[in-house]
């Protein structure tokens, strides 16, 4: 009776530990839930800022180009590109954590907060 029984929780560990956060070919994990969106390649060197999520979120994870124009110990600005044109620009100000986000071409301001 143990036997079987100690037989029945090795394996449903090894499945279990089997079927958790599956590796990509790098070996980095990728892990999505439904309300995540999975950051694009292009986007991997900017995601850990802390405005990152916050532009997104306002302006969609679309295939975006971000050109930093500014990053010093005042303020980050970059420009955000689709298809080779100009679409928003964002100022992060460091020492307040405040983000603006500027649509060009008439669009005029999107967001402006102090980011938590």
């Amino acid at each position: 009776m143990y036997k079987s029984m100690i037989a029945l929780i090795a394996a449903a560990t090894m499945l279990t530990a089997c079927n958790n956060d599956k590796a990509d070919e790098n070996g980095e994990k990728s892990v999505q839930t439904a309300d995540e969106t999975q950051t694009s390649p292009k986007h991997e060197k900017w995601s850990s800022l802390p405005e990152y999520d916050q532009i997104i979120e306002q302006i969609g994870n679309e295939d975006y180009t971000f050109n930093k124009e500014t990053d010093n110990d005042d303020k980050r600005v970059f420009l955000i590109e689709l298809n080779g044109k100009k679409q928003y620009k964002t100022v992060f100000v460091k020492n307040t954590n405040r983000l603006k986000i500027i649509k060009i071409n008439g669009g005029g301001e999107v967001y402006d907060e102090i980011l938590k």
